[in-house]
């Protein structure tokens, strides 16, 4: 119909269509219904406008590689106009499945959809208008900060690793924080990410001091272990540049974690002759 200010008919804004997360997970969903490593989790539900979201969790156990498995958890979409790191997070479990002994020794939490509304709308935000990365362990009120929180305090991770975008970035980086060995994990992800994009080489990256790719430092609030948990885990947020085709960027980032898995199993075997 078209709209005129003659016609007396007030014009309706065009309603964006949203993502379909079911859709989305759907690959993963029939994995978890026949592997003996996978399993789904969707007990995590919140409610935003009257409509009812579910926290997506998966983990995967790979085979047994030592005496305790290392505990590590992986996120995603926590910018839900962020979606190669969903993506990547969707690849990288297909490959675990097929070759789950690229997983030994480790318990993994996989958080695909940190925020499920932003992924739908296709925003940065939150549909609250929040930017959810700004808000942990400040007190939050988003349900979604908080059944987050809830995981980071309840799972003791030994490992917490966040995939973003950075739409003024063109090369592949990473942001470093937690235990010292995080340094020891981070160059060989960027150099096996770096076989299929370039390094963001500036000197200065999102405002912050950058060494071959490197952050030492970040925003405040951003999805982290609890403040007070002792020993620190390794953190490390890898961030891809918007611009690259999607398969190169989801290539970068099942890349860098696979690395990131086997140097940590490298370290903890290394780690008693220390």
């Amino acid at each position: 119909m078209t709209i005129t200010a003659s016609s007396g008919i007030i014009a309706q804004p065009a309603r964006r269509l949203r993502r379909d997360i079911a859709e989305l997970l759907a690959p993963l969903e029939r994995i978890a219904a026949n592997s003996a490593n996978l399993v789904a989790n969707h007990d995590a539900r919140f409610e935003v406008g009257g409509e009812s979201y579910v926290l997506p969790r998966y983990l995967f156990v790979g085979p047994r590689g030592g005496d305790t498995p290392i505990r590590v958890g992986i996120f995603a979409g926590i910018h839900g106009d962020e979606p190669e790191g969903v993506h990547a997070l969707i690849q990288f479990i297909k490959l675990l499945e097929s070759r789950p002994e690229l997983a030994a020794g480790y318990y993994l939490s996989f958080y695909p959809v940190c925020n499920a509304t932003g992924f739908e709308d296709g925003t940065r935000f939150s549909r609250s208008g929040k930017d959810l990365n700004r808000e942990f362990w400040k007190d939050s009120a988003e349900p979604e900060v908080r059944l987050l929180q809830a995981e980071l305090q309840s799972r003791s991770f030994q490992g917490i690793i966040s995939l973003h975008t950075d739409d003024t970035s063109s090369g592949f980086y990473g942001i470093v924080r937690g235990a010292t060995l995080t340094k020891h994990l981070i160059e060989p992800a960027l150099a096996a990410a770096e076989k299929f994009l370039p390094r963001d080489e500036r000197p200065v990256i999102d405002g912050f001091n950058a060494r071959r790719g490197v952050i030492r430092d970040c925003y405040d609030g951003v999805l982290s272990a609890p403040p007070k948990v002792r020993p620190r885990p390794f953190e490390i947020i890898l961030e891809t540049p918007a611009t690259p085709p999607e398969f190169l960027k989801e290539l970068a980032f099942v890349a860098a974690l696979q690395t990131i898995l086997l140097e940590y199993n490298k370290f903890i075997a290394y780690a008693p002759n220390l």
